[in-house]
């Protein structure tokens, strides 16, 4: 259930990138931004406790965010540049990076269906780029 709450919030916030007005210049990316964190902290704030982390936890938190941003912002500027097929192709492929992550920093086995989750993203990649 939480990962379609969490994914119904994505896609709302890629249509809304993708509405909006390019003399809006990076606001929609930060109103986006600002809008998560204020949803989320009422329920950080509830369970304050158990997020106590080590400084060094809330560094990798912040570039984890600024990742994030940044591909919010190459999102924006592919949607004003009319190349949304393409954007949202790979933009689909999100689910891959944190699969291929867990495999090479935690050494977690892959399942079959993420196996041919992988190739299969692979291969629209390659795809993609021959046009």
């Amino acid at each position: 259930m939480d990962g379609l709450i969490a994914s119904s919030g994505v896609a709302l916030q890629y249509i809304g990138l993708a509405q909006a007005a390019p003399a809006s210049g990076l606001w929609p990316v930060a109103a986006g931004r600002l809008a998560a964190v204020l949803l989320l902290l009422p329920s950080v704030w509830r369970q304050a406790p158990r997020f106590r982390q080590p400084v060094r936890r809330l560094g990798e938190a912040v570039l984890v965010g600024a990742g994030a941003s940044c591909a919010l912002i190459l999102y924006l500027w592919a949607a004003r540049r009319q190349m949304m097929a393409i954007a949202v192709v790979l933009a689909s492929l999100y689910p891959a990076i944190p699969t291929v992550l867990g495999l090479a920093v935690l050494h977690e086995r892959a399942t079959r269906t993420q196996v041919i989750g992988l190739v299969g993203s692979a291969v629209a990649i390659v795809l993609l780029t021959l046009g």
